[in-house]
């Protein structure tokens, strides 16, 4: 018998039990290289409009995660591409990019751009009046949320201190690929990802433009020269980081010119925000401050550039060791990514049905050792041989992807066969859910699992199922679960 359910499944595990060995995620402050590695996000595309609108519950108002009233409005939706991944969809309206080519080549521009400190736009739409920004989701909302939204705590000090850091190290990036003007950079620009992380939103990089030439800005945060000149250089961008820099401190939407007021009246501590008294040296607060004074310097030759910001916020970071989530009091997310999917995992993760059942065909029954020998030995009376003839039928079947003959030669032999076989079983699960039939597939995977209870395929094909169910924090534990044994097979196998 299989488990009931797929969160008891524990219960059938062993002790050495991969999922139950401590897993490692690299850690920048200690040097590990993996975590200096470009996050894996897929390559930029364009979607159509049908796939984004599905992608957002026909872009309901329920999906709805922030908008915009200014003149170019627009609103950002949380979407479900694939049925597994999570995206942000930004829509703008015609009247903001009516020149559709020039919208893709913009988007794709900033499409190419990857960095581990950075929302990473992966898609675009430009079809009749829409444009349409695909983005990756960040679940843990905005910096401007726990700056000025906060209801259980504050943001502590050394996590303050974070967030500058790694918008520096963003903004750097963008620089070294070419990419020197962000717009619009405020607390509402900056995410947190899945272990609470900091990243710079790639929205930013992205004109909101009317006309394709200028952008829209929060007149009361906007960088003198863009009020003189109505034009922005590279240096508004530090400008602007003046400005977070400045909310960090206070935890207040502070004017930058009553900022400064406050600093040459010497009443730095009114600025400071109160409830981080204790958490942070004078001395650190007063560099800080001054940082952010440089920054919003009149003439934009006096401001210092990225790599000064770099080089001043670093020394500040005390608590690298520690996780972001951890300083953020934030629940950490006990489904660890898997660090190797196999192919049939990877098909499964994106629900690429016609994969599936390529990579299952290639398999065959080679997972169960010695099963078609346990069958081929047996003594050849016609009982035998009419099992033999019902597999043969059934393999057909799922062959030439007629899935309910499949069901029924499958469901024949199950009843035939004096034991189970872990692949028919998997077949007839997969069968099942081209079928329609999820619960079912979920159930004839278990029996596959406790048929061996080792074998990736039933784990992943517990996932496909659990993701067609909607249950898809369960649908993440068994694809950890199936690329553990994937990778304690190499293992063996290597050894």
């Amino acid at each position: 018998m299989g488990c009931l359910h797929s969160k008891t499944a524990h219960l059938l595990r062993s002790p050495d039990h991969p999922s139950s060995l401590p897993t490692h995620k690299p850690d920048p402050a200690n040097g590990d290289q993996a975590a200096a590695a470009e996050p894996q996000v897929p390559a930029f595309k364009e979607y159509s409009v049908d796939e984004l609108r599905k992608a957002t519950n026909g872009f309901s108002s329920d999906c709805i995660v922030s908008e915009s009233s200014e003149k170019a409005p627009n609103v950002v939706y949380r979407g479900k591409l694939d049925g597994s991944r999570f995206v942000a969809v930004k829509r703008f309206s015609k009247q903001s990019w009516p020149d559709a080519q020039q919208f893709v080549a913009e988007a794709s521009g900033v499409g190419k751009l990857r960095h581990k400190r950075s929302v990473n736009l992966i898609g675009c739409s430009a079809e009749g009046d829409e444009r349409l920004l695909v983005a990756e989701y960040m679940p843990n909302d905005t910096l401007s949320k726990y700056l000025f939204h906060w209801d259980k705590k504050p943001l502590p000090w050394e996590m303050r201190v974070r967030v500058a850091y790694y918008i520096a190290e963003a903004l750097d990036h963008c620089n070294t690929e070419n990419r020197k003007i962000y717009h619009d950079l405020n607390a509402y620009r900056v995410l947190f990802d899945e272990d609470g992380d900091p990243r710079l939103s790639a929205f930013g990089l992205m004109k909101n433009s009317r006309d394709g030439k200028s952008y829209s800005t929060n007149l009361a945060y906007t960088p003198p020269e863009f009020l003189r000149t109505g034009s922005v250089i590279p240096e508004s961008v530090i400008y602007s980081y003046g400005t977070v820099l400045f909310d960090l401190l206070s935890g207040k939407h502070i004017p930058p010119s009553h900022a400064l007021d406050l600093i040459r009246g010497k009443n730095v501590l009114l600025l400071m925000d109160s409830s981080l008294e204790g958490q942070y040296a004078n001395d650190d607060a007063m560099k800080l401050v001054e940082l952010a004074s440089k920054c919003l310097q009149s003439e934009a030759r006096d401001r210092g550039d990225i790599k000064f910001l770099l080089t001043a916020v670093a020394p500040f970071q005390k608590q690298k060791e520690v996780a972001s989530h951890v300083l953020m009091g934030l629940p950490k997310n006990t489904v660890e990514v898997p660090t190797m999917l196999s192919p049939l995992g990877k098909a499964c993760a994106r629900m690429d049905l016609t994969a599936v059942h390529d990579i299952l065909l290639k398999t065959g029954y080679k997972d169960e050792e010695g099963a078609e020998n346990e069958l081929s030995f047996q003594e050849w009376t016609q009982q035998v041989q009419d099992m033999l003839n019902t597999k043969k039928f059934g393999d057909i079947a799922f062959r030439d992807k007629d899935f309910k003959k499949a069901i029924e030669y499958y469901s024949k032999l199950v009843a035939m066969m004096s034991g189970p076989s872990a692949t028919v079983f998997g077949r007839r699960a997969f069968s099942y859910l081209m079928n329609g039939q999820a619960e079912l597939a979920l159930r004839d995977a278990m029996q596959a699992q406790a048929c061996l209870p080792e074998w990736p395929t039933a784990f992943y094909l517990q996932g496909l199922a659990l993701s067609k169910l909607g249950m898809e924090t369960d649908a993440q534990d068994m694809l950890n679960d199936g690329a553990a044994f994937d990778t304690k097979r190499h293992n063996v196998w290597r050894n």
